[in-house]
């Protein structure tokens, strides 16, 4: 192998190790998010110093994430974290990686309730993203979060001790929901499994290989199966005029809008993506 010395020629060697198996913009990004991870520089520091010299063990770590990037393991799980809502957060083969849109869910949220000391309920924990990232954001909130998933609990307990927000986390199975104790919220959040089996064979390989089943696929013959579930929980547990939203499948829009109607929720709003997809829904519990 030849040696490479400095910032710029080691992106050159990531780039090149990785263009027979992920598109060229993406290759660059993930040159910058390595270099950005091992070196402590910011994006900025590095584009400034690219003829400053790297060490052999700093490069010799770059080089083991590659190997990996090459097996398509997602390079948030190579790193052990990502960034959502401006802050970073563990994430392992537990956890979901968290996507743009759910940030976008987590902000229409923040946006339209800055009151004080809203109780929330947010189900399907994952590493934490949306429960901390509305801790973190919302006066005096106090935040609950379930999760079928030990070890997701355990990760996103580990994120809320990482960015000092205190949130009650439950390990429990949502489809059982009857069988627990649960408080009255203004507020009830869910990102849910919501891919169907027959989608399967659209998804990227990383995602299928590494991202936990559990998470993300529901059953071909019942794919409103956890959205109806919780809006079950949600007439029994949330306050009158409290608001609950969903991510939702793009493909499912219309479906879930008859479904929160068959439950006489008011003020539906089925809710487009940055890209125009239908990809998020929220309603206001009638009475």
């Amino acid at each position: 192998m030849t040696p490479v010395s400095t910032i710029q020629s080691t992106i050159n060697y990531i780039k090149k190790e990785l263009q027979n198996i992920y598109p060229v913009q993406e290759t660059e990004s993930m040159a910058y998010i390595l270099l950005e991870f091992v070196l402590k520089y910011s994006r900025t520091q590095i584009q400034m110093n690219k003829t400053e010299s790297i060490t052999k063990d700093n490069f010799d770590i770059i080089d083991t994430y590659i190997q990996q990037l090459k097996t398509n393991k997602p390079i948030q799980y190579i790193l052990g974290e990502t960034e959502f809502y401006d802050l970073t957060f563990k994430v392992n083969e537990h956890t979901l990686i968290p996507r743009p849109e759910t940030e976008e869910l987590v902000h229409a949220i923040i946006n339209e309730n800055q009151q004080n000391g809203l109780s929330i309920l947010d189900i399907g924990t994952g590493s934490g993203c949306i429960p901390i990232s509305l801790a973190k954001n919302l006066k005096n909130a106090h935040i609950s979060s379930a999760d079928i998933s030990i070890g997701a609990i355990i990760k996103a307990k580990e994120n809320a001790t990482l960015h000092k927000i205190d949130v009650t986390f439950f390990h429990r199975d949502i489809l059982n929901w009857k069988n627990f104790d649960w408080d009255n919220f203004d507020i009830i959040v869910s990102n849910p499994p919501y891919v169907t089996e027959a989608e399967k064979s659209k998804m990227e390989k990383n995602v299928l290989d590494y991202e936990p089943a559990s998470a993300l696929f529901v059953s071909d013959n019942d794919p409103l199966l956890f959205y109806r579930t919780i809006t079950e929980l949600a007439l029994q547990h949330l306050k009158k005029d409290g608001k609950l939203y969903f991510e939702i499948n793009e493909s499912l829009g219309k479906e879930m809008v008859t479904l929160l109607e068959k439950y006489e929720f008011k003020n539906i709003q089925l809710r487009m993506d940055i890209n125009g997809k239908n990809r998020m829904i929220s309603a206001i519990k009638s009475y």
